[in-house]
């Protein structure tokens, strides 16, 4: 079989980067134009791979696990970093001043008009109504005549107490007429007891004519004494006629219902021909006046604000069917005593109304100026914390540490709350604030300038 021996390509060729062995078939040995070549090949074995490509093979592998174990580092170390940064970075938190309100309470309450005056008109004569001339919504004037009632039982009442008063006046004019008798018969007694006496000294009369003179006399003083007394019934008795009259004349006077004062009827419950029965104050009035010139407003203050009101404070009246308009009055009584049951002070607003536009029994809307007792803190609602500590905000001090302050809400705006026990003015507030919040906690503050209200625009102050 032949041999196949390694070819090297003419010295003309390009050389290629590495060995090429061109296997040729020879007779015999290797070639003698190489001999060195030929010892070469024979000491390494056919087909191996060059030692120098484990080499670099090594040294890759080395190149890669030292990147990777520096890139690890590096993460590492990143990571690290941040955990402490974490761990020691400063919670930032928005903060507002609590503002000091000391200015009069705008507080506004529910409130109902009622007319100033209004009365329920009775009647005071028996009889039937012959004439009406009011109806319901009628304006009056006081004294105008509203209803007559014809009373024909109460008319002859009068014309018979009349008659009977003619009947006194002639008794007294008659007891008078004794008096005068009475007094004619005493001077004469007088006279016969005089001249007897003259006579009894001059022995011409006896001393029993005179006694019974004297007696006389003294029988007819009585007499003027009851005739007089006689008179003085006479007179009493003209004066309890005259009375009777008088009284009945009242009555009949009744007849003519009229309006007490200037006002509107708002309810009529007679009508021609209607029966009407005296002096039955607990059945069903003929008619009912308001006096509505002038409304009174009538509002109960809570016990937290009673102490401010006073008479003469201004109110503002609303009333939700009249978008637009405020009507202003002026706090003109009040109960004094608060309610037992409801803890409130009963207190009439007088409002003008002389065009007419408010009607009695309208629900209002009515807001008090009422003066502060002292000056009170408003904060955002945002600055509330519930926990199981109770209510409380958090308070930022000088070194940016937090204290947990506990309040008292007086009064709840929805978007804001008023205190009378907590923070005071111009204390920095933190709005919204985390859950993780700790009393002591050193914060990053961003403060919010806001005055107790919504919050403002941001001014970050880092430290």
């Amino acid at each position: 079989m032949d041999q196949m021996t390694p070819r090297r390509p003419d010295d003309g060729e390009d050389a290629p980067d590495h060995d090429i062995l061109t296997l040729t078939p020879e007779a015999g040995t290797a070639s003698e134009g190489a001999p060195g070549e030929a010892g070469e090949g024979a000491g390494a074995p056919s087909g191996m791979p060059s030692r120098w490509i484990f080499v670099g093979v090594a040294v890759v592998l080395a190149l890669a696990l030292a990147w990777g174990a520096y890139g690890h580092w590096q993460k590492d170390a990143a990571a690290t970093a941040t955990q402490d940064r974490q761990a020691n970075a400063l919670p930032k938190v928005r903060t507002v001043a609590a503002k000091a309100e000391d200015g009069p309470i705008d507080l506004t309450l529910p409130g109902e008009t009622q007319p100033f005056a209004t009365a329920a008109i009775f009647a005071r004569a028996t009889g039937y109504i012959t004439e009406r001339r009011v109806d319901i919504g009628s304006r009056v004037k006081k004294g105008d005549l509203l209803v007559h009632i014809s009373a024909p039982d109460l008319d002859q009442q009068l014309a018979q107490a009349v008659a009977t008063l003619g009947q006194v006046d002639a008794a007294l004019l008659q007891a008078q007429a004794n008096v005068s008798q009475s007094e004619a018969n005493l001077n004469l007694a007088k006279v016969n007891l005089q001249r007897a006496q003259a006579l009894v000294g001059q022995g011409f009369e006896t001393l029993q004519n005179r006694d019974q003179l004297q007696a006389n006399q003294v029988a007819q003083g009585a007499n003027l004494d009851a005739s007089r007394a006689g008179v003085k019934v006479a007179q009493a008795n003209v004066k309890a006629q005259q009375a009777t009259i008088d009284r009945l004349k009242a009555l009949t006077g009744f007849e003519d219902v009229r309006a007490p004062f200037d006002g509107v009827v708002t309810v009529r419950n007679v009508d021609l021909g209607t029966l009407v029965n005296a002096d039955t104050a607990t059945g069903t009035p003929m008619f009912t006046v308001d006096e509505d010139d002038v409304l009174r407003v009538l509002v109960q203050v809570p016990q937290n604000a009673a102490l401010g009101v006073r008479d003469g404070l201004q109110a503002k009246i609303t009333v939700p069917q009249m978008p637009g308009r405020t009507f202003v009055g002026t706090v003109s009584r009040s109960s004094s005593a608060l309610q037992s049951s409801a803890r409130t002070l009963t207190v009439e607003v007088d409002v003008p109304n002389e065009a007419g536009v408010l009607r009695s029994g309208l629900f209002t809307y009515v807001t008090l100026d009422i003066p502060r007792t002292h000056p009170d803190v408003v904060l955002p609602s945002e600055t509330l914390i519930f926990d199981q500590a109770g209510t409380h905000v958090a308070v930022v001090g000088d070194d940016d540490k937090v204290r947990m302050v506990p309040v008292t809400i007086k009064r709840d705006f929805g978007t804001a709350f008023e205190i009378d026990q907590g923070p005071k003015g111009g204390d920095t507030v933190v709005l919204s604030p985390p859950a993780s919040l700790r009393d002591g906690a050193k914060v990053a503050v961003q403060r919010d300038d806001a005055g107790g209200g919504a919050p403002g625009p941001e001014k970050v102050s880092e430290k």
